[in-house]
């Protein structure tokens, strides 16, 4: 059977895709297409079976679904011979929902990937607590590395490497470091972001916050500590989310206008 297009997750929400699914009982392979491959089987409208590269079952359908970038596609009558999630759907919403509703609390204290955290002055004698996985982190920890690179060290998929790191931030901990590297870096003006939210939502409306957001994590970079050699990428990215060539131009050559009498 054919596979279909559903469309990018920076324009459509997953909760969207999967609700669709699961109301028309589907049978078939969902495949999400980003940095990674993830893989949601279904059998009349139930998830049997996720898997990404590294994990099955439940878990992987969560990683899957926390995702904000990738193409998805849908494979119709594509049937799974292992079977690694045995909850109905409403359940495994729920969990997800869970989920979701973490992430967005830590997406607050981490927005990027490319964020650094190093350990805070203690200014009290208040003991504290630290779990041996809070430790394992802790560890990792030095002011250098990213908070992508302590992922990769921990061997921790990125939702349980980053709650950590919020629970290390949230108890007083850790605290969020300049990356020296960026220190070298010429940083845009602060009128830069809300000049570009302000002409992409000209070209295409209220969803310009959420586009910006998913191409700065494809980037993997910060407002707080955009840099300026990276501008040019950002937007052409933009631009390639515009699907009218009119607005694509406008929203581009305003860009180049405003860049322009800053340099």
């Amino acid at each position: 059977m054919r596979e279909i297009v559903v469309g990018d997750l920076s324009r459509l929400k997953i909760f969207d895709i999967l609700k669709n699914l699961f109301v028309e009982r589907k049978t078939g392979l969902l495949t999400i297409q980003g940095k990674e491959t993830g893989e949601i089987y279904f059998d009349l409208g139930d998830v049997i079976h996720s898997k990404t590269q590294q994990m099955e079952g439940e878990e992987a359908f969560l990683t899957i679904t926390a995702w904000r970038a990738g193409k998805a596609t849908f494979k119709p009558d594509t049937f799974s011979k292992d079977k690694s999630i045995n909850i109905p759907p409403e359940q495994l919403l729920l969990k997800w929902s869970y989920r979701k509703q973490e992430w967005d609390k830590i997406r607050e204290v981490i927005p990027s990937p490319n964020l650094i955290f190093r350990l805070a002055l203690q200014r009290d004698s208040q003991e504290r607590h630290v779990k041996p996985d809070e430790w394992s982190v802790l560890a990792l920890t030095n002011g250098m590395r990213t908070v992508a690179e302590i992922i990769e060290l921990s061997g921790w998929n990125e939702f349980k490497t980053s709650k950590t790191l919020y629970q290390l931030v949230q108890t007083g901990l850790l605290e969020k470091a300049e990356d020296r590297r960026q220190l070298r870096r010429k940083r845009v003006r602060d009128n830069f972001f809300p000049t570009l939210e302000r002409e992409l939502k000209r070209a295409m409306g209220p969803v310009a916050p959420i586009i910006i957001e998913d191409k700065l994590m494809d980037l993997g970079e910060a407002k707080d500590f955009f840099p300026q050699d990276q501008v040019d990428y950002l937007i052409e990215g933009l631009g390639e989310e515009i699907s009218n060539e009119t607005r694509r131009r406008e929203f581009v050559e305003a860009m180049m206008q405003f860049l322009s009498v800053g340099r």
